[in-house]
């Protein structure tokens, strides 16, 4: 993988281990040599997330709507900063820069991110790896309606395995790199549907 897109959030909570993950995140995939595809803010996780693989060495593209650039939140010290009009086209531009996609901590908008990966490979407009690294328990009620979201039926048994979660980042890129996507639903039979 090339480049990750990582989806986080845009705050900094009182807890200094969300500013440390995000730090850790940046440093490390910049040490591998994986570029970092992201929302283009300068707070909060994002931020700290660009800045540690800025510093060490790595290749950072924010990708920010003009509103959030108006507001003066852009981070100016991107490898490449690149402005577009809405969240929608924000994330295209994630999906058609990156190899895979890794969610961090994060609220609202971070979970629309998660959410339009997912659906889009399940539709098959992409077939990429879709990461969540769960660390500290933060997504466990979240993985757990997925899985509920499965035994239910609304998740088919194809898609099961589209979330790639871990709590340890290592762990989490070695399932990626070895993602093998699933069918999409576009692809199966109707009577599968």
């Amino acid at each position: 993988m090339k480049r990750i897109a990582i989806y986080c959030g845009s705050a900094t909570p009182e807890d200094p281990r969300y500013i440390e993950l995000a730090r850790e995140v940046g440093d490390t995939l910049a040490r591998r040599g994986i570029g970092v595809v992201y929302g283009g803010g300068r707070l909060g996780l994002m931020g700290a997330v660009a800045d540690a693989a800025l510093a060490a060495g790595g290749e950072v593209i924010g990708v920010i709507p003009d509103a959030l650039i108006k507001a003066e939140v852009a981070h100016r010290g991107c490898t490449q900063l690149i402005e577009v009009n809405t969240m929608h086209e924000r994330k295209a531009e994630f999906v058609r820069l990156s190899d895979g996609f890794i969610t961090l901590p994060g609220g609202t908008g971070t979970m629309d991110e998660l959410w339009e990966a997912l659906s889009w490979a399940q539709l098959g407009y992409h077939a990429k790896p879709v990461g969540v690294l769960n660390v500290m328990g933060f997504y466990d009620h979240l993985l757990a309606l997925w899985r509920h979201m499965a035994e239910v039926g609304f998740v088919r048994s194809a898609h099961r395995g589209l979330v790639i979660a871990e709590n340890d980042l290592d762990l989490l890129l070695a399932r990626m790199m070895t993602h093998i996507p699933s069918e999409p639903i576009t692809k199966m039979a109707p009577e599968s549907l």
